[in-house]
């Protein structure tokens, strides 16, 4: 039994966050997980931090997990967690992260509405490329230490506003990652049902019991998509079902209708999936002969020919033992050429995309409210399919850059600064070597 006495000092010098923050007022977000609120500490350090408070009564196996993990993963491109505040007198729990103002799913929502009112948006020429190679070097760093991310989705991808990391990349909301090292049994027996509806590889929709880090792959491809059209490519209007059976029709007739239907000599294994039977019995073949990626993507200005579709190729490979890893997709033809991805994503341009509104508890809670108000500054999110986001289900060696003592990825190195057309020259993660001005396009109207 511990000590009373022990028990009280304890108590009194444990720090709590009414204490070292300011946040009352500064709501930005609320869903199944609790609340997120943009803070400030009282010693005014200037920097912003997102803090979310778990809901309930004392801490969830999904925020056990996601605490755990975040502690071991420190990387550029995955959210850091800075702190772990127990509150004993009402068994809160908050946790303490950097504050992302951007996230991918407000982002291609902004340029949804523009294009819809033939608004152009100034934005980099490799915009879409810098995200995405941020997005695969933070998937290779949880891949290459045995972490299946399995929820990756525009809301958990986010993107720092104005500040020392501006325009990088953070992958958030660790709840549903898993190490897969050595589990003790099937992933598929511990969690039936994972990824968000529109970005579930098809391979968990047939009921794969041992799927691998290439469920990652698919939807990364899946937001390379939407990032390249500004509409999710496998939408899926039928809302997602509460249930335990990873098989559902529709969503594998929208997959099929865009990409079309699996051909044996295409993928050997896909007999061998548990719902295969019941996708011959559901399915005929002959509806999908014209459906290919090709026409899809050609309807929205993406050209077959371009690097930019072989990728997306790649990555949208119905056969998971085919489908591209984040390491080959780092190194594919379409970084190599010009622009090549640059750290800041905006590349030093002001930043078209507003803030995040504060919201209060007697706002109403409706769907639409939760998807224009949820925050995704720490990965936390309950989004709507009526705003284009479906409803949510709920070590690598760093080493220093030598110009300027900051923290870099090898891959980043590898892969930016000695790609061709660079001639190795060195640039660090910070915003004070972008370039300027000439170098922007309008986003969704370039020819890829």
């Amino acid at each position: 039994m511990v000590d009373y006495d022990y028990k009280v000092k304890c108590a009194s010098e444990r720090q709590k966050v009414e204490d070292e923050f300011e946040y009352e007022g500064c709501k930005v977000g609320r869903g199944t997980y609790g609340h997120v609120y943009k803070a400030r500490r009282k010693n005014s350090d200037g920097r912003e931090y997102a803090l979310k408070q778990i809901e309930g009564t004392g801490i969830s196996m999904s925020a056990c997990r996601e605490i755990a993990l975040l502690r071991e993963l420190k990387h550029p491109n995955v959210i850091s967690l800075q702190k772990v505040f127990l509150s004993h007198s009402d068994r809160k729990v908050w946790l303490l992260f950097d504050y992302a103002e951007h996230d991918l799913w407000h982002i291609i929502k902004f340029h949804r509405a523009a294009k819809a009112n033939k608004k152009p948006v100034n934005v980099p020429r490799n915009f879409v490329k810098s995200l995405l190679y941020q997005i695969l070097d933070g998937i290779h760093y949880l891949h290459a230490n045995w972490v299946l991310h399995r929820d990756l989705k525009p809301a958990n991808i986010l993107v720092m506003g104005e500040g020392p990391e501006r325009g990088r990349v953070k992958i958030a909301d660790m709840g549903f990652a898993r190490l897969f090292n050595a589990p003790l049994k099937p992933l598929a027996d511990l969690d039936p049902v994972v990824v968000t509806f529109w970005y579930r590889a098809p391979e968990l929709l047939l009921g794969a019991r041992h799927y691998t880090k290439a469920i990652d792959i698919w939807a990364i491809g899946c937001i390379f998509a939407e990032l390249l059209t500004s509409e999710p490519i496998f939408h899926c209007r039928q809302e997602d079902i509460k249930t335990s059976n990873p098989y559902h029709h529709d969503q594998l007739d929208r997959i099929f209708n865009v990409m079309g239907f699996p051909q044996d000599k295409d993928w050997e294994d896909i007999k061998k999936m548990p719902e295969h039977p019941t996708l011959m019995k559901d399915f005929k073949k002959s509806s999908y002969v014209n459906c290919t990626l090709t026409k899809y993507m050609e309807k929205h200005k993406v050209h077959p020919d371009s690097k930019a579709f072989r990728l997306l190729q790649k990555l949208l490979t119905m056969d998971p033992t085919k489908r591209i890893t984040s390491e080959q997709a780092m190194q594919d033809a379409y970084f190599m050429e010009d622009p090549s991805p640059c750290p800041d994503v905006f590349e030093g341009l002001p930043i078209p995309y507003p803030k995040r509104e504060f919201i209060t508890d007697d706002e109403p809670t409706n769907d639409n409210e939760k998807s224009d108000n949820a925050s995704k500054a720490t990965g936390g999110n309950d989004q709507s399919s009526s705003h284009g986001q479906p409803p949510a289900k709920r070590v690598r060696v760093m080493q220093p850059n030598t110009n300027n003592g900051t923290m870099v990825s090898n891959e980043y190195q590898r892969n930016v600064h000695g790609m061709p057309g660079n001639q190795g020259q060195q640039h660090s993660y910070s915003s004070t070597q972008s370039t300027q001005g000439t170098n922007s396009t309008v986003y969704g109207q370039t020819r890829f």
